[in-house]
């Protein structure tokens, strides 16, 4: 099996590099990782003081961000701690392993930096949806969109937490509906009685110009978002 030979009419990913060292598993890929992070926790403290202080800016050199080997390095150890499934490609992360972590990192790099990264369609499955007889979709990524998705999430997450109030929970790192709930079991005790729940119809469908460029100039970053 060979990731190189992995593409789509319409959809190429780009030229791929030959060069591997090393694969996801081993003390070296461990001690990469641990590196990575400490220099992606800076990169984001600095963006996020940066949104914080000025919450009319406008962010502009983010792309080559994006691509930063830390950056990608990072984002593979999140995609390899959730152990998703394999997408349209029908790659798993075992195979990605045995292919070359480095080697695949190098190759989603240089079509990030060329501009010619496509993202292969997801994969569509359905799951149950709780208390109905209804079915939920579900799109699953390919295992290297993954790691782009999650390297983008890295830049641009930190300037969009900047923004948010203390009263939202969804979506946002370590918060969650747990958190809400506490919120509102708090105020009961304190004499709230009411609670009014309100959600927007296929919200992402009915904005025009995406959220995201009030806070970006880079046209490449919100091409991929």
């Amino acid at each position: 099996m060979s990731l190189r030979d992995n593409t789509t009419p319409g959809d190429g990913k780009g030229r791929c590099f030959v060069r591997a060292s090393r694969t996801a598993k081993g003390p070296a890929s461990a001690l990469a990782i641990a590196a990575a992070n400490d220099k992606t926790r800076e990169l984001q403290r600095t963006l996020y003081r940066a949104a914080k202080a000025d919450p009319q800016r406008r962010f502009h050199a983010l792309y080559d961000k994006v691509h930063r080997r830390d950056v990608l390095e990072r984002a593979w150890g999140q995609v390899r701690r959730n152990r998703g499934v394999a997408g349209i490609d029908r790659t798993t992360l075992a195979d990605v392993e045995r292919y070359g972590v480095d080697r695949l990192l190098d190759e989603l790099a240089a079509d990030l930096r060329s501009g010619s990264y496509r993202p292969l369609p997801a994969r569509r499955v359905f799951i149950p949806k709780p208390g109905s007889q209804e079915q939920r979709p579900l799109s699953i990524p390919a295992v290297r969109d993954r790691v782009a998705q999650a390297a983008l999430k890295t830049v641009i997450e930190p300037i969009f937490e900047a923004d948010f109030l203390p009263c939202s929970f969804g979506f946002r790192p370590r918060k969650s509906a747990h958190d809400a709930l506490q919120v509102l079991i708090d105020q009961s005790w304190r004499g709230r009685r009411w609670v009014v729940e309100t959600d927007i119809g296929t919200a992402t469908r009915r904005f025009r110009t995406p959220v995201w460029c009030r806070r970006s100039r880079s046209g490449s970053v919100t091409a991929m978002s």
